[in-house]
């Protein structure tokens, strides 16, 4: 038998942002995963602190944007793989109105220190943008799928990772311990991302007040190749335009929620090629589509913690359209919870829901 602190089962950006609190405080683990995490590997790994349709700070955003680009920037060097990249976005501006709110908004104490006050004039001949841009000063985005590969291969190295699909009929639970197979852990972690729906432990049905526990939310993205547009860094309009080097862009996402189904779809595809034609005036050609789904709430609040009967199963979910934002703020909050019994605020416990 295999002794370990914990087990993590599912790698994609809350296990990775997991793995990383137990080796900071030297515990042992081992990670359970199929490699099939599509979410975050299609993801555009965009993090940003401001809801750039309504001009307001995003939640938790000012202690998650300073764990996340330290966080990042230590794995890109102790991977030795450039997974992070700082950079503004472009908010393209609609109106005069939205001019006037983009410089009020600027002004909040809040939104200060990430928005530039100044209306930028748009000197790009390939975007749509009269009004000029507002500019988010401070954000930055990751490269989720080379994230995902040097991770797994780092774990491999470190013989830290069972490739496989994780069996809840194997796994049982004593009184101070969890068996799966051969391996004894102190506590398992389901960190699964949508898989959460298929998992028997996760709490199923509605909240206590009525509302669903776990909405799936497909999006999809499309690649596209524009040599024309010249686009250096993130440009938000009714989609995200994100370059992706060589002339190509990634572009997206679309919204469905309460969808779980696979695969990427020609309506999405369409709805997702008509807002971007409101933002670019050059040709473009489309050489790939993508969909994931997103682990979002009702109430737009993660799922942290166990559940009173099964103390040692713990779920790290619900990240939905921020999680490469938050993961690293949560799983330190998370593990500080599960280590120093540090109480997990309300909004955040999975206990909330029953």
């Amino acid at each position: 038998m295999k002794k370990v602190d914990y087990i993590i089962v599912g790698l994609g950006i809350a296990g990775i942002s997991f793995c990383e609190q137990l080796e900071k405080h030297n515990k042992s683990y081992l990670v359970i995963d199929s490699g099939s995490n599509a979410t975050t590997k299609i993801s555009g790994g965009v993090f940003n602190p401001v809801v750039l349709k309504r001009f307001t700070i995003a939640w938790k955003a000012k202690e998650e944007m300073a764990k996340s680009l330290l966080f990042y920037k230590g794995l890109s060097n102790k991977l030795n793989t450039p997974i992070v990249h700082e950079t503004s976005v472009l908010r393209i501006l609609n109106s005069v109105e939205e001019q006037n709110d983009w410089m009020v908004a600027s002004d909040r104490i809040e939104l200060s220190p990430y928005l530039d006050s100044k209306v930028l004039k748009n000197r790009n001949p390939n975007i749509k943008a009269p009004f000029g841009f507002g500019k988010v000063k401070v954000a930055g985005r990751i490269f989720p799928s080379l994230l995902l590969e040097s991770y797994r291969n780092y774990l491999q190295e470190k013989k830290l990772l069972i490739s496989e699909t994780f069996d809840y009929e194997k796994l049982s639970e004593e009184k101070n311990t969890v068996c799966y197979k051969n391996i004894v852990a102190g506590k398992i972690l389901f960190s699964e991302g949508i898989g959460g729906l298929k998992n028997p432990f996760f709490p199923k049905g509605p909240f206590a007040g009525g509302k669903e526990y776990f909405i799936p939310n497909k999006g999809e993205y499309v690649l596209i190749k524009a040599p024309e547009l010249k686009l250096k860094t993130l440009l938000k309009g009714p989609v995200f335009v994100m370059p992706w080097g060589e002339d190509f862009y990634k572009v997206g996402a679309s919204y469905k929620r309460e969808d779980a189904s696979e695969g990427i779809t020609e309506v999405s595809k369409d709805i997702v090629l008509t807002k971007l034609k409101k933002m670019i005036a050059c040709d473009f050609e489309v050489v790939a589509q993508e969909a994931g789904i997103r682990p979002t709430t009702k109430d737009r609040r993660p799922f942290l913690g166990s559940l009173l009967k099964s103390p040692n199963k713990v779920f790290f979910n619900g990240l939905g359209t921020h999680g490469i934002m938050n993961a690293p703020f949560l799983a330190e909050i998370l593990y500080e919870h599960l280590e120093n019994s540090l109480e997990l605020p309300k909004e955040m416990d999975i206990r909330r829901c029953v």
